[in-house]
């Protein structure tokens, strides 16, 4: 996954209604609900479906901290599918997405300005056909790269041309991010 694959996961898990399981036991029978089989649970986690067993029955309460770290991301990633698609469509149809981050951008732009990289610090909100196309290109778990374009063309629409009111033969990349954040 990439930093705004990542960004677009934590904007997810903001609109969870309801906290997803805490204890071990807990969050080994919703996967094994999800997943319906012991050894498709330990396929995800890479442990073996023996020690699934034992943490679903209590025998073993500790797993090692990566393992446990496994665990978290596998309930969070499925916990609340129908909550996550409305706030998605709705942000797709309606609301759009904000993105906040900084990041070094890339410029092209006409002979005597200047084209130096630059890092900046922007907090744009961008209208729901990026959000839609950011999505739609998640779902079918595009490149890292794929989705910066995404966003670089939706801040260079927004932030940079203004809607097509300036600098209309610029064009923005998305280079070193150093933070991106995404909410919707």
């Amino acid at each position: 996954m990439g930093d705004i694959d990542d960004a677009l996961e934590r904007a997810d898990q903001e609109a969870f209604t309801k906290a997803p399981p805490k204890t071990l036991k807990g969050q080994i029978s919703y996967l094994l609900g999800q997943l319906k089989t012991a050894k498709a649970v330990a396929a995800e986690l890479g442990i073996t479906a023996d020690s699934v067993n034992r943490y679903r029955r209590g025998a073993r309460k500790h797993p090692p901290r990566h393992i446990q770290d496994k665990i978290d991301a596998a309930v969070r990633s499925r916990w609340q599918p129908r909550v996550r698609r409305r706030r998605q469509e709705q942000a797709a149809t309606i609301g759009g997405i904000t993105v906040e981050t900084r990041a070094q951008l890339g410029y092209t732009a006409p002979i005597g300005t200047t084209d130096d990289a630059r890092l900046r610090r922007l907090t744009v909100h961008l209208p729901p056909e990026y959000a839609r196309r950011l999505f739609d290109a998640r779902a079918q778990n595009a490149g890292d790269q794929q989705m910066r374009d995404i966003v670089a063309e939706g801040l260079q629409e927004v932030y940079f041309k203004d809607g097509g009111r300036r600098a209309a033969q610029l064009h923005v990349t998305l280079n070193d991010i150093d933070y991106i954040d995404v909410s919707f």
